[in-house]
């Protein structure tokens, strides 16, 4: 069964940044496409990036300019690297893949609280 398994989110002020990681079971390979999500209290998941066999990187404008999206094929890892953090980023971050057919797997979460 493929896991992903989160780290890395935690309390920042705003103006801070994180860096989140989500390692997979098995090679990224396996996954046409990964990225991540966010859910804040009351609103629903929406996307933050994403970040393809070849690549290539998609964002979302609340994050452009502030985040990056990478990924190390040799850890089976890929990293969200926050900067310039804001209060609206609170939430908690949900590390994603795709595979061929479309079945996604979703990681357990990991939070995000940006806070003075």
């Amino acid at each position: 069964q493929v896991q992903f398994v989160e780290s890395g989110g935690g309390l920042v002020q705003p103006g801070g940044s994180l860096r989140l990681s989500c390692t997979a079971s098995v090679t990224l390979f396996s996954f046409s496409t990964m990225g991540w999500y966010r859910q804040a209290p009351g609103k629903e998941r929406e996307f933050v990036a994403a970040i393809n066999s070849y690549h290539m990187t998609n964002y979302a404008d609340s994050g452009k300019g502030r985040f990056t999206i990478s990924r190390d094929n040799a850890k089976n890892t890929v990293y969200l690297q926050m900067n310039n953090l804001k209060p609206e980023d609170t939430a908690v971050y949900y590390c994603y893949g795709d595979r061929p057919g479309g079945l996604r797997t979703w990681g357990q979460g990991t939070q995000v609280t940006v806070s003075s």
